[in-house]
Order: structure tokens, then C-alpha cells, then sequence
């Protein structure tokens, strides 16, 4: 594999890390600002909803510079949001440079992920994508539990700079490492937006938005639910958090092994494990053991939708996916952004710290109804087509899914 994808991978573990990291600091940032637990929920929700409208505008935009360049672009937005977090004084300049680090995010695995597979022969276009997204899965088993540990012992000021630090190793890297390509043809904007067209395009995005928000609902507050409810130290919360990141990875592993063989099923089982693992977390919440073995099972299951979701946007939109899969990648994150919010509306309520697992539940139980009503309104209805689109052949589709496959986890 080139060097350049190792700098790709690198882009990956900082944006990555930035979005989840977060959550470990949630009490110590709140506790400098003076602000609520709920109202430091604001960075998960602010991040979430500046990636749901980076995504598809710079996604377009991108189109019209180099990748290159664009990349190198998108580094620079990502160190500047996590520098004026890192130096931010007020709670509302912290959130602003959440805002601005997020607006790089989907574009980045978006662009990357083109860019990975063309440097490589066609044979191995899966796995230089799966090359650079390692970033992403690293950074949630080793990138983000560091990064709270160095947060909560040196002041989580340190961990932004740090980030901010891996994102110019990144910029640096990507201009030295990855070849100047050729600017792509522009954009058939109109065309994209047919897809939109297919109800089960939006369907699919709607799964996405609730299935892996109820995930978010309980990982956004899970420090003060584990050092209150658990009685975790604050400490503990580092490998809490890298249990979690090994869900992730299993999941990811699922998800994609199945996607290809039994997508529906593989999401009836997935969406409806963890409706019900959230709902048992308001119970196993209150002891440490069962806490753990819960944190990792919503991880897994929750990412275990990743593949399948993706993949099945990509289906879908068959002949022009592209602005679609970028819209899908937002839609992960406008539920982390719903999410969090809600959870942060049921604690400010006097519900305590394990009702946010309530609120997941039920988005995940009401993606799973989604999954039902997509399928059986496919069973009572042909396939849709673009208007427009060129059909493809299987061999495109079988593409389209492996490289959804590769991408995954993305919201990001």
C-alpha cells in the first residue's frame, strides 16, 4: 500500500478521535464553563449537526479543486475548529470550534476514500479504503479513551491541541505523500438529486438517522451515567469508553460480513438487539459489570447497522449515489445531533442520568419499525429507478456495496 494512505489513515484517527472524545470530557468541560451537563451536550449536538450540512455542500464544492488540494483544505479546517476549542475562553467559542472542525468531516472520508482507491490497481480499491478508515475504527479504541485520560489528567484543553497537532501531521503528510490528481468532471447536481426521488433512499436514511442515534442517546452521556449511576471513578471512564470502541470494531466486522449475504435480516436483528440493550441499560446501568458487558453490546450492535444502512443508500440510488451517500453520512449524524439533545432534555427534566437509554430504545425500536415498512412496501412494489440513470449490472451494485462496506463506520 502507498505511503499516502498511511497519511489519509492518519486525517482519519484526528477526525475521529475529535468526535467521540468528547463525551469522556463532558464533566470536566462543563464543570470549567459552568455550564450543565445538558447544555455541554451542545458539543455533541453542534458537531453533529455542522457534519449533517458539511457534508453534501463541501462534498460538492469539492468537485470543482483538485482532491488534493481539497483535502489538504478540509485538514486545515479540521486544526483550526479543535485550536480555537482548545484556546476557546467562553462555552459558545467552544462550540463554535466544534462547529468548524465538524464541517471537514464528511467530505474528508468522502474525498479520501475516491482518492485512497485511485491509488491503487483496481483489485485493491476495498482494502485502500478499509486502509484509511483503520484510522477512523483506531481512534475509537486507542484515540479517544488516550484522549480522555490525558484530558482528565493534564485538563482536556491539552487533548483539543493534541488533536489539532494530528490534523497538521495530517495536512503535512497528505501534501508531501498523496500525488496531485486531475480535477473531476463537474457534478450533474440534478441528476443526484433524483435519487432523492426513491422513497427507499429516504426510507434507508431515515433507519439511519434513528437506528444509530439510539446509540448516541446513551454514549453521549456516559461519564455522568457511569460515575453517577455505576459509581465509576472518573478515571474508569478511559476503559468504559474503550470497551466501547471495541463494540465498534466487532460490529463494524458484522456489519459488513452480513450486509452482502442478508441486509434486511442482518437489520431486523441488529435494530432490534439494541432497542432492547438500551432499555435493559436503565436497569444495568446501576452495576458495574453488567455496565460494561452493556457499553460493549451497544457499540457492537450499534455498529453492526453501519454496513447494511450504507449499503443499502447505495442500492437504492443505483446510478447516482453519490450526493446520496454523502447526505447518508450526515443523516448518521443529524441522529447523534437528535440524539443527544433528547437525552439532554430528559435529564434537564429530573429523569436522571440512565433516561437518555429510554430515548435510545425508542429510536431504535422506531428504526426498526422503518425496516419493517421499507421492506414490505419493496415486496409490494417494483424497483425504483433514478428517472434518468443509467441501469447497472450487477457487478456495479456488488462495487457500490463493497466500497460501502470499506467505508464504514462513516458519520461521519
Amino acid at each position: 500500500m502507498p505511503l499516502a494512505l498511511l497519511a489519509l489513515a492518519v486525517g482519519a484517527f484526528g477526525v475521529g478521535t475529535t468526535e467521540f472524545v468528547v463525551m469522556g470530557l463532558l464533566p470536566d468541560i462543563a464543570a470549567d464553563y459552568g455550564v450543565s451537563i445538558p447544555t455541554a451536550g451542545l458539543l455533541v449536538t453542534g458537531y453533529a449537526l455542522g457534519v449533517v450540512i458539511g457534508a453534501p455542500l463541501l462534498t460538492v464544492l469539492g468537485n470543482k479543486v483538485s482532491r488534493k488540494k481539497m483535502l489538504m483544505a478540509l485538514m486545515g479546517l479540521f486544526v483550526l475548529g479543535n485550536l480555537v476549542s482548545a484556546l476557546a475562553p467562553s462555552f459558545e467559542l467552544m462550540l463554535a470550534g466544534r462547529v468548524i472542525a465538524s464541517l471537514a468531516h464528511g467530505s474528508f472520508f468522502g474525498i479520501g476514500s475516491v482518492v485512497a482507491a485511485g491509488l491503487v490497481a483496481p483489485n485493491k480499491k476495498a482494502g485502500a479504503i478499509a486502509t484509511m478508515f483503520t484510522g477512523l475504527t483506531v481512534a475509537n479504541i486507542v484515540g479517544v479513551p488516550l484522549g480522555t485520560f490525558i484530558g482528565q489528567a493534564v485538563g482536556w484543553r491539552t487533548t483539543f491541541a493534541l488533536v489539532a497537532a494530528l490534523g497538521v501531521i495530517g495536512l503535512l503528510g497528505i501534501a508531501r505523500l498523496v500525488p496531485a490528481m486531475p480535477r473531476p468532471e463537474g457534478t450533474h447536481l440534478r441528476r443526484e438529486l433524483k435519487a432523492f426521488r426513491n422513497p427507499q433512499v429516504l426510507l434507508a436514511m431515515a433507519m439511519t438517522v434513528l437506528g444509530f442515534g439510539g446509540v448516541f442517546a446513551a454514549i453521549t452521556y456516559i461519564a455522568p451515567m457511569m460515575t453517577h449511576a455505576a459509581g465509576y471513578s472518573d478515571g474508569a471512564v478511559t476503559w468504559l469508553l474503550v470497551l466501547f470502541g471495541v463494540g465498534m470494531f466487532l460490529g463494524n466486522l458484522l456489519g459488513g460480513r452480513f450486509a452482502d449475504r442478508a441486509l434486511m435480516p442482518l437489520l431486523y436483528a441488529t435494530l432490534g438487539g439494541l432497542a432492547v440493550v438500551l432499555a435493559l441499560f436503565t436497569v444495568t446501568a446501576h452495576h458495574k459489570v453488567l455496565a460494561a458487558i452493556t457499553i460493549l453490546l451497544v457499540g457492537a450492535l450499534g455498529f453492526a447497522t453501519v454496513p447494511p444502512l450504507q449499503k443499502r443508500v447505495l442500492d437504492q440510488a443505483h446510478g447516482a449515489p453519490t450526493l446520496a451517500s454523502a447526505v447518508n453520512i450526515g443523516a448518521f449524524n443529524l441522529g447523534n445531533a437528535l440524539a443527544a439533545w433528547l437525552g439532554g432534555v430528559v435529564i434537564a427534566a429530573g429523569y436522571g442520568y440512565t433516561a437518555p437509554n429510554w430515548v435510545g430504545a425508542a429510536l431504535a425500536a422506531a428504526a426498526l419499525g422503518l425496516a419493517f415498512w421499507s421492506a414490505a412496501l419493496e415486496r409490494r412494489t417494483p424497483a425504483v429507478g433514478i428517472p434518468g440513470a443509467e441501469p447497472v449490472g450487477a457487478d456495479a451494485v456488488g462495487a457500490a456495496g463493497t466500497d460501502a462496506e470499506a467505508r464504514t463506520p462513516v458519520h461521519h
